[in-house]
């Protein structure tokens, strides 16, 4: 038998069943706690800057931070795209490069947005891959292909940021510079783990009835690259709308950029909302807090709400367009 067929469980089903019943309420209570604490503190926060100080935040942004912080979401994006060019690759299926760009900027888009990506994301690929001829399961799998290239980069970017600015961190968590050190070697070690596990042999992971192959080594080494990259390139977005002489080092920044998005995940609120702005704030304290509440406004309508709308009409256009193939296609079917 294949080793990646479905296969029945060896443990009992009832009690692995109350075990993840348990853990999954746990999850949601953590995952509630987090989001109202962010959203307490970013309360009093704004409450201590008022509007007016937001507002001069907002007015102050000059057209070249916004230009180019236009020009990295646009990278972001761009690189997004490759996720499931990497997915597809990796599962063996072929398609053109237009259809992979449209389902991967879509599904990330709306599931930035939206929150819950195994859903959201999954539910919007399977929207566009399945016109290719692609099941429900292979959509799954490519989703959490998806997000191992996603976690790999953030992994990475964190690692880098505790090694290269062990100082500067410090003074942000206030652990000391070899307990940071630590930590970076840590992650650093179990991404090489995970990178020496796959390479050994074909893996995989079960997820519901499904048993879901994992990325080569090869392809893994490509994913940790692209991840990362696209990490810097949406830190990079905020850092541009930082007010001027803020004297923060980007490895820094984007190190705790991808602290802060995995805690905006953690707390399952759509896009990480109020607990992404909590730890950015409580991060970079020294910021004057009406210019990093402007720069974080700013941040969630480019690299955001912007991608969000344009994948809801790029959506709609994609829809209008198939309704009138099959119209077309059943004219001919008529005539003939």
């Amino acid at each position: 038998m294949d080793q990646f067929s479905s296969a029945p469980e060896t443990r009992d089903p009832a009690r692995s069943a109350v075990i993840r019943s348990r853990f999954q309420k746990l999850g949601t209570v953590a995952s509630a706690v987090l989001f109202i604490a962010s959203l307490v503190v970013l309360w009093h926060i704004v409450s201590d800057v008022g509007i007016e100080g937001i507002r001069n935040a907002l007015v102050n942004a000059n057209r070249e931070q916004l230009m180019i912080a236009g020009g990295f979401t646009a990278l972001s994006y761009l690189l997004l795209t490759f996720y499931d060019v990497l997915a597809l690759k990796q599962l063996g299926i072929n398609m053109p490069y237009r259809a992979k760009a449209l389902g991967s900027y879509t599904s990330f888009s709306i599931s930035f947005t939206l929150g819950f990506p195994l859903i959201t994301a999954a539910t919007v690929r399977y929207w566009i891959y399945a016109r290719h001829g692609v099941s429900a399961a292979k959509v799954a799998s490519i989703t959490l292909i998806a997000g191992v290239t996603f976690w790999l980069g953030m992994a990475l970017v964190i690692a880098f940021g505790l090694l290269a600015e062990t100082r500067a961190v410090g003074a942000i968590n206030h652990l000391p510079s070899k307990m940071n050190h630590l930590i970076g070697i840590a992650v650093l070690a179990v991404i090489l783990f995970y990178l020496v596990w796959v390479g050994m042999k074909r893996r995989a992971v079960r997820v519901q009835k499904w048993l879901i192959e994992l990325p080569s080594l090869r392809v893994s080494l490509a994913q940790l690259a692209l991840g990362a990259a696209d990490v810097c390139a949406a830190a990079a977005v905020l850092y541009i709308l930082l007010p001027q002489g803020h004297g923060i080092d980007f490895p820094m920044f984007a190190a705790i950029y991808a602290f802060a998005c995995i805690l905006g995940i953690a707390s399952h609120a759509p896009g990480g909302l109020g607990v992404f702005e909590a730890t950015m704030l409580l991060a970079f304290a020294w910021v004057p807090h009406n210019a990093m509440l402007g720069a974080l406004f700013l941040f969630r309508i480019i690299y955001y709400l912007i991608p969000f709308v344009l994948a809801l009409a790029l959506l709609g256009a994609y829809e209008i367009s198939r309704h009138l193939k099959t119209y077309r296609e059943r004219e001919e079917q008529e005539r003939e």
